[in-house]
Order: structure tokens, then sequence, then C-alpha cells
């Protein structure tokens, strides 16, 4: 696709706190401009037609890396397929069932698909979405247990956590305290998880990344850095999704 053929962009407007100037982030499904909340929306579409060239320029960049980054997932969910969870890749099984809904179990280091026979037509993306359901179900009980294990110990406490679908962060804390975590985490190996949620929870004291943070960061994962350096070489992959 010729980005020209974009024009005029379309972008989305996100006011933060913690910005201390105006910012763009590209992504393959959008373009976002990250604000501080003082900022008019005439300056910020300024600022966008001022950028226009490298915003095209970045298009073409994450497009072209979308294309040429290796997908974790299998091309179709089907009787032996593998599954990308936590760092490994787990074979699926389907069994028939006279239930009238599909169900998603995960057992003895296999994932177990329980499929009506009024579902077998395009079983496949059925499957996927019953997957990914319990993905989010499942990343939101760990990343709990994760917050109960780190929280104490410096009194990191969120007021809420929300479980989202999200192609360029992995995680978010806002103004007061609300963390965000992407379920695409629960693919990479745990370790990587417990790092982004600790991150996140060290932002309800550090607004910033400042050195009080990452000195905080590593009070409660003293080996982050190896982690993070992970998450930047595989989180495109990652990002592709089941």
């Amino acid at each position: 696709m010729n980005p020209l053929s974009e024009l005029p962009l379309k972008y989305q407007i996100r006011r933060s706190e913690r910005a201390k100037k105006t910012r763009i982030i590209v992504t393959t499904d959008k373009i976002e401009v990250v604000a501080p909340p003082k900022i008019s929306d005439r300056r910020i579409q300024a600022f966008v037609s001022a950028q226009q060239n490298w915003i095209l320029d970045a298009l073409k960049r994450v497009r072209h890396r979308a294309q040429t980054t290796p997908s974790l997932a299998p091309a179709l969910y089907v009787e032996g397929a593998d599954v990308p969870f936590q760092g490994q890749h787990i074979p699926l099984t389907i069994k028939p069932t006279t239930a009238k809904r599909l169900r998603v179990q995960f057992t003895d280091q296999r994932f177990e698909v329980y499929l009506p026979a009024s579902q077998t037509e395009n079983s496949s993306a059925q499957i996927k979405t019953a997957l990914e359901s319990w993905m989010k179900q499942h990343t939101r009980q760990l990343a709990l247990q994760l917050i109960d294990k780190h929280s104490p110990k410096h009194q990191l406490f969120p007021r809420n956590l929300r479980i989202k679908t999200q192609k360029s962060r992995w995680g978010s804390c806002g103004p007061y305290n609300d963390i965000n975590l992407n379920w695409l985490l629960l693919l990479a190996p745990p370790v990587i998880m417990e790092y982004v949620v600790i991150h996140e929870l060290c932002h309800i004291k550090h607004k910033n990344h400042s050195q009080d943070f990452w000195q905080l960061v590593a009070a409660h994962m003293p080996d982050y850095l190896q982690h993070r350096h992970w998450l930047k070489q595989h989180g495109a992959s990652l990002m592709r999704g089941l």
C-alpha cells in the first residue's frame, strides 16, 4: 500500500499526565499522538502536519517489519498444532463434545479444545477466538498473583487491573494507579510478564523513567535488564498474537 494514499493522516490523541512533550507512536494499525493535557488540539494538528514525512516513513518501516517478523502462532488451529504459551509451544488436541459451547482446557501440558459438532465448520477461527479468551482470563489470574507477590514490598498497590489487547504497549500505569496489561505477554516466558508487572507497579511511585524508578525496579528484580532486552528482541513476534 502506498502511504500517500492515506492522506490526510488519521490519528488518535491520548492525553497523558506523564508526557512532557508531544510525541507520535506509529504501529501497523494506528497512529497515536501522546500529548500533555494542556496542549491544544490545534497545536497537535500543526505538530502532526510538520511530522508528516516522518510518519509516512515510519508506516513503511513498521509494515515491512510486520511482514518479515516470524509469527509464533500456527497457520491453522487444528489437531496437533503448536500453540505459543509461556515461552513454549503447546500441542493442541481437539475432542468432540455434546455440549453446545466450545470449551478450552489446559491439562498435562496440552491445550484440549472440546468442539461441538455444530461448530466444526470454520473451526480454526473459533478455536483461535476461544484460546484468546482463555489466555486473557489466565493472564489476569497470573497478574493478580504477581501483584500480590510484589506490591507489599514497597507499598505499590494498584487501584485496578485491566487486561487488554494492544499492538504497541506491554503495560501502562494511569494517573490514578490503574494498571493495564497486554495479554500477549502470556506467550512469553513467565519471567517476562513478571518484569512488566513490576515495571508498572513501580510507576505507582515514580511516574517517569528516572534513575529512582529503575532502582526501584531493580529492588524487585535485580536482573531486570536481561528481561527488558529479551522483550525488545522478541516483542515483535509476540505482538503478532495468535
